[in-house]
């Protein structure tokens, strides 16, 4: 008898670790942080944090955003994400003065629980064009209707008031926190989240799919899941002004080891620099026209250095430089351009210091070679021997075979004209010329 009841009783106590250790699991809320504009690796990151909330079995997935908006692209590929999450998404603008705009706004509403600390605001979600050209109105008109109906179809559902969430839209209407709790625009206000959580406990909250459950999150523990290092890594190379500088920095890098062939370090910095560059703004709408400004610049530069125009050309590759970065980005926000403060720091120095060094270049390749046999040319000797025209002369410590243009004594002092092969061709030093004015003369 006993045989049979001690396994019935080991399987009964690993089925209850089991159940307890389950519990454990999904006892949790899983937390992230937005707190920047909305982009590509935003939208990754949110996906993880799903997927890891789903694997967990935690009890909801808490997003803190605070955002001036971003991308509609990463911004609808979020919204997919929460709408089709497993687990129930809580979207809280936190801390007092964060906001939720444009992109943000949609996010916010595609949440199972919107909420807002006191003393935030939301809204401001009318439909930006991308490019610096006027858009005509039929454009315009398709661009709004279809941000109106996207709108339209997340807040139904959710069940908040349609109207009033489409003239954010529509008319870029913004809310302050009551004032979307008051037209239902969103769930709860709350000044923490251990209050958002005591007034969910025990609340039921329909879900996108038509499912109901009840939230019970108060005095669960809270577990932060934070991007990874690529993810900030990324995220910090998708700053467009961090990316224009890598650009600038990366093209004044090549600019010098072109013109210092083999150095090397300025090389390798500037491949390292253009290419992070070149990774950031493919995943930002970029003009290609701004980044023709910001290489032109650099030609300008270079022309400056050579023609000595006092100041113009460098003056005009500084105003290419600045307006090319100025134009780099053309997000529909200003906090994803490149700040005006940004460019002028980048273009002025930048243009002062690639101006300097192609002049010491440009002077470096117009000076009298002095090393070499090159640099025996314009250098003043004695002939050794009579020059009849062949003979022997001592130039730069070394005696050397010579022939004279005309036949000259020994002693004579002589000035070299050319060097063929080991051979130097030399001319007399006229009466009263010093050692300075016949390199004078043979470097004019």
């Amino acid at each position: 008898m006993k045989r049979f009841i001690v396994p019935r009783i080991s399987a009964l106590l690993a089925g209850l670790l089991l159940l307890v250790l389950s519990t454990a699991s999904s006892a949790e809320v899983l937390k992230i942080v937005v707190d920047d504009a909305i982009h590509p690796i935003t939208d990754e990151y949110i996906g993880r944090a799903i997927a890891e909330a789903e694997r967990s079995k935690a009890q909801a997935l808490l997003i803190e955003i605070n955002t001036p908006g971003g991308l509609l692209d990463s911004t609808r590929g979020i919204i997919e994400k929460i709408l089709a999450s497993p687990v129930p998404v809580i979207i809280y603008v936190t801390p007092s003065g964060s906001r939720a705009a444009s992109a943000g706004f949609f996010i916010l509403e595609s949440a199972d629980v919107a909420a807002m600390a006191p003393g935030t605001n939301t809204g401001a979600a009318h439909p930006v064009s991308l490019g610096s050209g006027k858009m005509d109105d039929t454009m315009k008109e398709k661009i709004e209707n279809d941000s109106a109906a996207l709108m339209r179809s997340v807040v139904g559902k959710r069940g908040r008031n349609v109207e009033v969430a489409e003239t954010a839209v529509r008319q870029s209407k913004s809310f302050t926190d009551q004032e979307a709790l008051s037209q239902k625009l969103i769930d709860y206000v709350a000044p923490s989240e251990e209050d958002l959580f005591k007034q969910l406990q025990g609340k039921q909250v329909k879900r996108f799919d038509g499912q109901t459950i009840t939230l019970n999150l108060a005095g669960q523990s809270v577990r932060p899941f934070d991007m990874t290092l690529k993810q900030h890594i990324l995220a910090y190379l998708l700053d467009p002004n961090v990316a224009f500088i890598l650009l600038a920095v990366g093209a004044l890098a090549l600019y010098a080891e072109f013109n210092h062939p083999g150095a090397v370090v300025p090389g390798t910095v500037g491949v390292v620099f253009i290419l992070l560059a070149v990774f950031a703004l493919n995943l930002l709408p970029t003009r290609f026209a701004a980044v023709v400004l910001i290489f032109a610049s650099f030609i300008l530069f270079a022309l400056e250095a050579k023609f000595a125009a006092h100041g113009v050309l460098a003056i005009g590759g500084i105003v290419t430089l600045t307006l090319g970065g100025l134009l780099l980005v053309d997000a529909p926000i200003p906090e994803m351009r490149v700040h005006l403060l940004t460019a002028l720091a980048v273009s002025i120095p930048l243009g002062v210091i690639t101006v300097f060094l192609m002049s010491i270049a440009l002077k470096a390749r117009a000076n009298k070679v002095v090393t070499g046999i090159q640099g025996l040319i314009g250098e003043i000797g004695l002939a050794q021997s009579a020059l009849s025209p062949q003979g022997k002369v001592f130039v730069h410590g070394e005696l050397w075979d010579a022939i004279s243009s005309a036949n000259l004594p020994a002693g004579q002092p002589v000035v070299v004209r050319e060097v063929d092969g080991l051979q130097l061709r030399v001319d007399p030093v006229r009466s009263g010329q010093s050692t300075q004015s016949a390199v004078f003369e043979q470097t004019s």
